[in-house]
């Protein structure tokens, strides 16, 4: 694999996944560590929102409608 196949391969996943067993086998480690999390990590892995505002969200913080500004 040329260098910007590999590259190519660590940015996209489309094209990623339209490469061969044996052209996946060729393909260094990202250095940046993995390019995706198995599905056991993810169903592990328990976000809790911390807020003094529960009714607050992603949308209305950006809004600044029930969140304090920073």
């Amino acid at each position: 694999m040329t260098s910007g196949e590999i590259i190519r391969a660590w940015k996209d996943p489309l094209y990623r996944a339209s490469l061969t067993s044996d052209e996946l086998d060729q393909l260094p480690t990202h250095p940046a560590g993995l390019i995706e999390l198995p599905e056991a990590h993810l169903k592990a892995i328990s976000i809790e929102a911390l807020t003094t505002a529960p009714e607050c969200t992603l949308y209305t913080s950006a809004l600044r409608r029930c969140c304090p500004k920073p």
